[in-house]
């Protein structure tokens, strides 16, 4: 499984969950098959987010989008602090330690 890590301040989480729920990009259109909202305990202006993609190109593809509509210009940007931080990782293993 491929993964696009995102991590980013925003203004008011509210406001960033509305752009979010907004799916400007049409997630499931663009290959996402799933997804996590975090943020930490202490930090409600922190966003951390990850989204599964069965292949690279698409994960790269749907981070080029991001970057060059959603972030710049689009519903997203008014929510955003500065500029997202991002990866694609693979998962190698997962592992129910409660089975063991």
């Amino acid at each position: 499984m491929i993964t696009l890590q995102i991590e980013h301040q925003v203004r008011d989480f509210g406001m960033w969950r509305r752009a979010f729920d907004s799916d400007p990009l049409d997630r499931l259109a663009s290959g996402v098959r799933s997804y996590r909202i975090s943020r930490p305990l202490d930090q409600n202006d922190y966003v951390m987010l990850e989204m599964d993609f069965d292949t690279q190109e698409a994960a790269v593809d749907f981070l080029g989008r991001l970057q060059n509509d959603t972030w710049k210009t689009g519903v997203t940007a008014p929510a955003l602090v500065g500029e997202p931080s991002t990866r694609i990782i693979e998962t190698v293993a997962i592992e129910n330690v409660s089975a063991r």
